[in-house]
């Protein structure tokens, strides 16, 4: 009694969809040619989704392309600046040099520095407001981080609207095909199973488009984070380097002005690139 009773739905089904079977001697079509003849058959609006998907595709992929090639120059001209700050004991030989590593963004960090040091004393001394110091760090800093952020938030936008768009052209899909079962008046899965089959692709789209963004937006932002942290070090480094080396210089006095701390004092080893 209690296997007719469940038998009896499955017998429904089976009566409903028999005109789908497919007999088994049909040959078998792969699934890469089954994905391009659904794209083919799309309609209009899936057409139009999948071809903002595709340029959405390209632009984030030339955005991180583009991002990664230019922080991995900046990471290596940064490693080559801090290799010659730290031979050198000079701030003009440091400052004649740093424009070959521009790059870096070490360089306007030091150069900020250097020139608010040699505003306030003249290359000589110790600084007589080391906060100023410190805020052109902090401004330089701020601004080189700022450029390279730039173009980040249009990764950010894809990653975050391209699921949805995909999504919106399923939904168009499948409102077309349910608006042509109920015209057709057949309700069988053959009048169905392909305008769904075809909605589903815009979605799947929508996911190979944002996933990457995703990874490339998240492994960039961290290395931003990382250059932020090299700059703010660096800075410190320096700061610390000066009025080490002004106060193994001598005493300094209104008139007249100390000997200028041209040899930096040498400092621990941080953070390399």
């Amino acid at each position: 009694m209690m296997l007719s009773v469940l038998s009896a739905p499955a017998a429904i089904v089976l009566a409903f969809f028999q005109d789908d079977v497919v007999p088994s001697s049909a040959p078998a079509t792969s699934s890469s040619s089954a994905l391009l003849e659904m794209v083919r058959n799309s309609g209009t609006v899936a057409f139009a989704v999948l071809a903002i998907l595709l340029l959405a595709s390209l632009v984030s992929w030339a955005l991180m392309l583009s991002k990664w090639k230019a922080f991995s120059r900046a990471r290596r001209e940064s490693a080559g600046f801090l290799r010659v700050f730290r031979k050198s004991g000079r701030l003009s030989e440091i400052a004649a040099v740093a424009e070959q590593f521009q790059p870096s963004p070490l360089v306007p960090v030091f150069t900020e520095i250097n020139d608010e040091y040699q505003r306030q004393t003249g290359g000589r001394g110790l600084p007589r407001n080391p906060t100023a110091l410190e805020r052109a760090a902090l401004t330089a800093s701020s601004e080189a981080l700022t450029a390279m952020e730039s173009r980040m938030t249009w990764l950010a936008s894809i990653a975050a609207i391209a699921p949805f768009i995909g999504l919106f052209g399923t939904v168009m899909g499948i409102i077309d095909a349910f608006h042509g079962l109920g015209t057709a008046g057949a309700a069988t899965l053959r009048a169905v199973a392909p305008g769904i089959s075809e909605a589903l692709i815009t979605t799947a789209a929508g996911l190979v488009v944002a996933i990457p963004a995703v990874i490339g937006y998240n492994q960039l932002t961290a290395q931003l984070r990382e250059f932020a942290a090299r700059m703010d070090d660096f800075g410190r480094e320096l700061l610390n380097a000066i009025e080490n080396a002004a106060m193994l210089s001598g005493p300094t006095s209104p008139t007249p002005p100390a000997p200028a701390p041209e040899e930096l004092a040498a400092l621990p080893r941080r953070r390399t690139f």
